[in-house]
């Protein structure tokens, strides 16, 4: 794995890099309000985009951004079960983003830990429940029997999201995530616990600062 990198991974990266076809399958997870979406769209012309979030707000916001027929919108969340759960809707306004007065890029279906002292300003108001998916199970429904690309961003949930998804994952090229190994959130895996979880299929190929980006090993052959 290449030492840690400044920034995180761009889309057009990985279209320059990683995936080199147009008709890509890509997973957005915790697809907030399209930003990525749209960004996938645009660098893999011929994509299929699956996007999950279960923060209405963010969903609304999505169906506001993103027209495309090749992007497909589930609200819900992807866990390691079957079912519905609490999700910690985040709020609070970020002191250099004074406009925003509700931000919703920080729910999570673990409950906040050590978020909440880095970041003071950062709010979690009652918890509301959502529909939780697995991966597998998803899948299976879609029929979808190859990804291409994972770019998954849900909060401290990591673990949960591969411990769903074990039988898919085998059929991914790369998954992205992001990571922490201050406990963000309760019962947030490390990423050297993220690593083990994965280590059977899937390479670490580039760490930045708070995300990683594995390679199936099959890629590698």
């Amino acid at each position: 794995m290449e030492e840690t990198t400044p920034g995180r991974l761009e889309v057009s990266e990985i279209r320059a890099r990683y995936v080199d076809r147009d008709d890509a399958v890509i997973l957005d997870v915790g697809a907030n309000d399209g930003t990525h979406t749209g960004k996938f769209l645009d660098c893999f012309p011929r994509a299929t985009v699956y996007c999950f979030e279960p923060d209405q707000r963010a969903a609304a916001r999505w169906r506001n951004r993103i027209t495309s027929p090749r992007a497909h919108l589930f609200e819900c969340a992807l866990g390691s079960f079957e079912g519905d759960a609490d999700f910690y809707v985040s709020s609070g306004q970020p002191p250099r983003k004074p406009q925003v007065t509700d931000f919703d890029q920080a729910g999570s279906l673990r409950q906040p830990k050590t978020c909440l002292e880095r970041w003071r300003w950062l709010k979690f108001k009652e918890p509301t429940r959502v529909q939780v998916r697995t991966l597998d199970g998803w899948a299976r429904e879609q029929g979808v029997d190859w990804i291409d690309f994972i770019w998954a961003d849900v909060q401290g949930a990591e673990s949960d999201l591969i411990d769903g998804g074990r039988a898919t994952l085998r059929n991914v090229g790369y998954f992205y995530t992001e990571y922490s190994d201050a406990e963000w959130y309760e019962g947030q895996a490390t990423l050297a616990q993220i690593i083990e979880r994965l280590k059977e299929d899937f390479d670490p190929l580039v760490r930045w600062h708070a995300d990683v980006l594995f390679r199936n090993k099959r890629l590698a052959a």
